[in-house]
């Protein structure tokens, strides 16, 4: 059927199987550009804006708000002017009548491994292709590799991606050393030589964006390229009580109120999110690791790294994103990033690759 085609739910991230749809910002009638927003969609890690994937008129809105569908369910039909409606409710039968759901037990693709590098236990997830320069994700504190889920398929369309998790963190062993960022960067160091990832773009989120930054300056041979979303160690200040609670709080609704600094719309922090920070901190040695990190990086609400000054000493290009709206580290840390890209977001928080993923993904390939 010529001139007729369909908005699905996506697929973000490898564990992805449904999502929720808690709100259209078009309506029927409205005519629609790529890449336009268009809903919010709320998956099990966080809800996050949906841009539409063509262009052309919403002809029909199939999905409800608060209803929740399986990846690849369809939402709504793009068709042109004049479509006849006879035509539109043919085609939507036919979706219908022939869309199978992903199992449960499919295959998701590639998953995540851990890995004995030299001195390290690293967990990672690595796809794409093998050719191009890769791609590093390097988590923020307190995060994982999957905090990634919504940038890394996308990012790894075209060449590798390799997200990790940091020493202390997710599936990676919690020995720690001194938790500086030099120790982080070491890790990070010795898994990309293991993996000989020669020349890599880093992309590094808050504390993650710091270790980057000690990656490039140790080993410059190994950087092509940095982007640095809401990086530590280029302002004064930090949200202490972020940190104090991240790691103090064992109460899910307490835990709650903190990971809501994470975010512009303390909307965006599901249940499931904060269960997955408490089943983390109750794993063998990872509390005594997030207070190594911390102590060695923070100070109650002022952060003891001062990388700004370095930044003008590296030879690669540095591109910066950053949420207008963050409450961890303020965007204002971005002002006088000499020789750096900068990207300010309006209305996104702290991890503002999950708020706003597709446009941190632009910056990044960009």
């Amino acid at each position: 059927m010529s001139g007729i085609e369909a908005i699905t739910m996506p697929k973000w991230g490898l564990a992805m199987l449904e999502g929720t749809v808690t709100g259209w910002d078009v309506a029927e009638g409205d005519e629609v550009s790529a890449g336009q927003e268009i809903m919010e969609i709320e998956t099990s890690k966080i809800a996050n804006v949906y841009e539409s994937p063509v262009s052309g008129v919403i002809n029909r809105i199939v999905a409800t708000e608060g209803e929740t569908l399986p990846v690849g369910a369809l939402l709504a039909v793009v068709a042109g002017a004049g479509t006849e409606s006879s035509a539109v409710d043919a085609y939507i039968a036919d979706f219908q009548e022939n869309f199978v759901p992903p199992e449960p037990d499919g295959d998701d693709g590639p998953a995540a491994q851990t890995i004995e590098v030299p001195g390290f236990t690293i967990r990672r997830l690595a796809m794409g292709p093998g050719t191009g320069t890769p791609i590093v994700l390097i988590h923020g504190f307190g995060a994982d590799l999957e905090s990634w889920a919504f940038n890394q398929a996308d990012l790894a369309a075209e060449r590798p991606v390799h997200a990790i998790d940091l020493p202390g963190h997710g599936g990676s062993g919690k020995d720690v050393g001194d938790g500086s960022v030099s120790a982080l960067s070491a890790a990070v160091v010795a898994y990309m030589r293991h993996e000989g990832l020669p020349d890599a773009h880093l992309v590094g989120h808050s504390l993650g964006g710091a270790v980057a930054v000690e990656v490039a300056r140790g080993e410059p041979d190994l950087v092509s390229a940095l982007t640095l979303v809401a990086p530590a160690g280029f302002g004064p200040d930090i949200a202490g009580d972020f940190i104090d609670g991240f790691i103090s709080q064992s109460r899910a609704r307490r835990l709650r109120g903190v990971l809501e600094m994470l975010v512009s719309d303390p909307g965006l922090v599901t249940t499931d999110m904060v269960e997955g920070v408490l089943r983390f901190k109750r794993l063998d040695g990872a509390l005594d690791a997030l207070k190594a990190v911390a102590a060695a990086n923070f100070e109650g609400n002022a952060q003891r790294n001062d990388l700004r000054d370095h930044l003008s000493g590296l030879s690669q290009p540095v591109r910066v994103v950053w949420g207008s709206e963050d409450r961890v580290l303020s965007a204002s840390h971005a002002d006088g990033m000499e020789g750096a890209r900068i990207t300010l977001l309006e209305g996104a928080g702290h991890i503002v690759h999950m708020e706003r993923a597709a446009e941190v993904n632009r910056t990044i390939l960009g």
